[in-house]
């Protein structure tokens, strides 16, 4: 393994670069190894990455942390409030084998929601609070344990909702210093998985080109580079929950429906400009 080490110090050295000594530990993968909120460790012959303990644990005390604020607030703040947390926790660790953690985590948002409902609540039994709060709010999923506000049909994804997109591996060899396999590396960045975002709202991206139709410009900036930490995910998606509005061919007040052939995803800004001076409730 310290032959391992010094090859990679020559392989840096001229590039200007070198190990961190404080930072720096050489372990057998047996042992495993935790980096960037993700531990690595070979089990039963296989190499297996899943999100660290400390990075779970750390998700937990967040999580706990938002919901004892949001005491005395409405579903719509709860929801409003967890929502990016569980997609940017879940995208980040989509790529890896997350689905036993997802579950353990759902599990967990789930005491976490019911706790906050029944403190709402304290004079209504469990039976009034499970159907005030939860049931099939997802249309397509049987689902009776989803977190929701009834009165405006909004829910609480779950992390195990989160497909796992399997990390594409790297041809042996092929380096990035090689100007050789330039169109290798621009074709490898190009293939990467879409980010999870509600079904719709991908596919009008994706018919869009990512583009906004009313001016013109990348609906999300930056968004052809991922985010590479959870809280960049975070971040992300509660930006594009402000940023960008599903906005009506027909507007429903003139008979417009709500199929995907009548929607286009457009920047919220740009929406109002669009309506600004319309006189009339926008849709």
């Amino acid at each position: 393994m310290n032959q391992v080490r010094a090859r990679l110090e020559d392989w840096l050295e001229p590039r200007g670069l070198r190990f961190n000594e404080e930072k720096t530990q050489v372990v057998h993968l047996d042992e495993g190894f935790d980096f960037l909120g993700f531990t690595v460790r070979r089990t039963g012959g296989k190499l297996i990455i899943k999100p660290s303990a400390a990075a779970c644990a750390r998700l937990r005390a967040r999580l706990r942390t938002e919901v004892k604020a949001l005491h005395g607030a409405n579903a719509e703040a709860v929801l409003r409030r967890l929502i990016p947390i569980v997609q940017g926790w879940a995208a980040y660790y989509r790529g890896v084998a997350s689905t036993t953690t997802f579950s353990s985590l759902d599990h967990y948002m789930w005491r976490l929601t019911f706790k906050w409902a029944r403190r709402r609540h304290r004079n209504k039994s469990r039976h009034w609070v499970v159907d005030r709060y939860f049931g099939r709010f997802h249309p397509s999923r049987r689902d009776r344990w989803v977190f929701g506000d009834r009165d405006s049909g909004a829910f609480l994804i779950k992390f195990a909702w989160t497909g796992i997109v399997r990390h594409q591996l790297v041809k042996g060899g092929a380096s990035p210093d090689n100007p050789a396999l330039t169109e290798y590396w621009r074709n490898r960045r190009r293939k990467k998985a879409p980010p999870p975002m509600d079904k719709t709202s991908l596919l009008l991206a994706v018919r869009q080109q990512g583009l906004c139709p009313l001016c013109k410009q990348a609906l999300i900036a930056g968004a052809e580079y991922e985010p590479d930490s959870p809280r960049e995910w975070i971040n992300w998606f509660a930006a594009s929950k402000k940023m960008l509005h599903k906005h009506h061919f027909t507007y429903r007040r003139d008979g417009g429906g709500d199929e995907r052939s009548n929607l286009r995803l457009v920047h919220s800004e740009c929406r109002r400009q669009h309506h600004a001076g319309d006189g009339k409730r926008t849709t």
